[in-house]
């Protein structure tokens, strides 16, 4: 009778005092769902950051391989090309220089984007909070750097076939002349693409990384 209906409105009084009020659980729920949509953004972003990582591995292993290759052309440069011994001792010197610095851009090349490859996706699986976003930009500068000692090679190894040439020459001087000019118009063409190539949005890569 009475006394169970009165011990049941106690209870149900005891109960709504214990609930909070209806605008906390309001604002507790919208604190939930910001906190879910900012896990579920960190979550897209760090998955283009990995993807980022995964192209500027790519890049670093495609220009190591075209660097080894590069500098094992100046190496046999070195070794198996023999040097007239009447040949002036300046012009010697310029073709053992400048063959000797084309190998050594490239090897510097190959290490910098073979350390790069190996340590860069390491660092991001088994570093500190923030790891992937220092590796990405970490491994992006030195492909660039290994992109200009690409380059620098490439002219060097012309330079030595200029120097090769006047080593070699023996009738008029035509010849080496005319090669000159060949070796300075294919240098102005290949600056000139690199130069195009790189100011192209897709492949500026400074500036068009997907996360900065």
């Amino acid at each position: 009778g009475s006394p169970h209906r009165a011990r049941f409105g106690v209870q149900q009084r005891r109960l709504h005092r214990s609930l909070p009020p209806f605008g906390t659980l309001l604002a507790n729920m919208l604190y939930a769902d910001k906190r879910a949509l900012e896990t579920n953004l960190q979550v897209s972003l760090l998955k283009i950051r990995e993807k980022e990582l995964q192209f500027y591995t790519q890049n670093c292993i495609a220009i190591g391989t075209q660097a080894a290759l590069l500098s094992g052309f100046a190496y046999n440069g070195i070794i198996q090309v023999d040097i007239p011994t009447d040949q002036s001792d300046w012009l010697k010197t310029l073709y053992l220089c400048v063959t000797t610095a084309a190998m050594g851009f490239e090897l510097i090349a190959v290490l910098n984007s073979t350390l790069c490859s190996m340590l860069g996706p390491g660092l991001a699986l088994r570093g500190p909070d923030g790891s992937m976003n220092t590796a990405v930009d970490g491994i992006l500068l030195e492909f660039e750097l290994a992109s200009r000692l690409f380059s620098r090679c490439v002219q060097a190894l012309m330079l030595t076939a200029l120097a090769y040439f006047y080593l070699h020459h023996t009738g008029y001087w035509s010849t080496p002349l005319l090669l000159t000019a060949l070796l300075y118009g294919l240098h102005r063409m290949m600056a000139r693409r690199i130069e195009v190539v790189e100011s192209t949005p897709p492949l500026d890569l400074r500036q068009s990384r997907l996360i900065s």
